[in-house]
């Protein structure tokens, strides 16, 4: 597997509108959540960010918030941010625009947000021009591989901070094949003992 732990390829030069990082001044960070809510590994996510005040963005897949909606609820009540990741998490580069959009649309409705993060980071350019024109487009430029069960933990761990850099938006994932809760406490710790703050979605804005 090539392996590429920045922008997406080619969304980052497709979409250079898009946001991949967060603007602003200091060592801010964004650190995001995708493919939940999961009964196992999101409320020993919400745990770990409770014990360091920490504020993180889920983007939810519609149909396991339905699934699930108490610990969607959970999410929100605990001070994080949501996000809209489809209502079935479908390709966009495999899915008819209409099919695709329709699939989004019922994602924002149920997730309640307008912040929507195109699984896999693949999105057709026609469903980027209509979807945007009613949500903000939320890429990334920190992916650790944390679901790639070919890259050990450590290895993902290291990645993450190695890259981390003033105005990151990191993407993890709160799935029961996810790494992250192996290592997500200790890259809190050492995150904010580095002197970073995490942000939430109103400071998401375009950054080179």
């Amino acid at each position: 597997m090539i392996r590429n732990y920045g922008r997406p390829f080619p969304a980052a030069v497709i979409y250079p509108d898009a946001i991949y990082r967060i603007g602003g001044t200091g060592r801010r960070i964004c650190l995001t959540f995708d493919d939940g809510p999961d009964p196992e590994s999101t409320p020993r996510v919400l745990d770990i960010l409770d014990r360091h005040g920490v504020r993180a963005t889920f983007f939810c897949t519609g149909r396991k918030v339905q699934a699930l909606p108490g610990l969607f609820a959970r999410i929100v009540t605990s001070g994080h941010a949501t996000g809209n990741h489809g209502y079935s998490h479908l390709n966009g580069l495999k899915t008819p625009v209409r099919e695709y959009c329709s699939d989004v649309l019922r994602g924002r409705d149920i997730t309640c947000s307008n912040l929507f993060r195109p699984p896999y980071g693949r999105i057709r350019v026609r469903q980027y021009r209509i979807l945007e024109r009613s949500m903000r487009i939320v890429f990334w430029d920190l992916m650790p591989y944390d679901f790639d069960s070919s890259l050990s933990p450590d290895a993902s761990s290291r990645i993450l901070m190695q890259r981390l850099r003033p105005g990151s938006l990191i993407v993890l994932h709160d799935t029961a094949s996810s790494s992250a809760l192996l290592y997500l406490d200790r890259f809190i710790t050492e995150a904010l003992r580095q002197g970073y703050s995490f942000m939430l979605p109103d400071d998401y804005s375009p950054a080179v």
